[in-house]
């Protein structure tokens, strides 16, 4: 099966959600434009780290003379809805694409083959199924405001080792294993 590449440039809306319940939400990154909707699952850690990420690329370019607004971020995005995922997120990349002075930022599907870098971000025939986005930078920034939000709108960490607890408590192992 030939390789699918969603292109949005630029998206309608491009942003992450959680459905469920904290402690049992799934994650999504979704794109739409126009009646377009891809929705990939992602793990709530890539979610983190592709927000941190955007805030430092752009950031850069902003350390480099490159003016931009901030940009106007929605809450964090919560659905009840059914998402349909067309892929697992494997491998991200984010770029800067100077001449258009937009974020680029592409997303593989999981693999069991490894992911050379000459593959990200290439239009090949082979190679896993991949979304691509590109948007200003202050499109980026609120992305990055509403994931981050999302990301800590989940459980509490735990005071002592930092994972979330549950509102029963949790196994803490710096506890040596009792309820915390």
């Amino acid at each position: 099966m030939p390789r699918r590449i969603f292109n949005f440039d630029p998206p309608d809306q491009f942003r992450a959600i959680a459905v469920g319940r904290p402690g049992q939400r799934a994650f999504y990154l979704q794109a739409t434009k126009g009646d377009a909707i891809v929705s990939l699952a992602i793990e709530k850690s890539q979610v983190a780290a592709l927000a941190t990420r955007l805030v430092q690329l752009v950031e850069e370019a902003q350390r480099r003379g490159l003016a931009l607004d901030a940009g106007e971020a929605s809450g964090p995005a919560t659905s009840t809805e059914e998402v349909i995922e067309q892929f697992r997120v494997g491998t991200m990349a984010v770029a800067w694409d100077g001449e258009a002075e937009h974020v680029v930022v592409e997303a593989l599907a999981m693999d069991d083959e490894p992911i050379d870098d000459p593959e990200v971000l290439s239009d090949e025939d082979d190679g896993p199924d991949a979304l691509r986005v590109r948007m200003p930078g202050p499109a980026a920034l609120a992305f990055a405001d509403a994931a981050a939000r999302l990301v800590d709108a989940g459980r509490p960490p735990c005071p002592l080792c930092g994972e979330p607890l549950d509102p029963g408590g949790h196994i803490c192992l710096r506890r040596n294993g009792y309820l915390n």
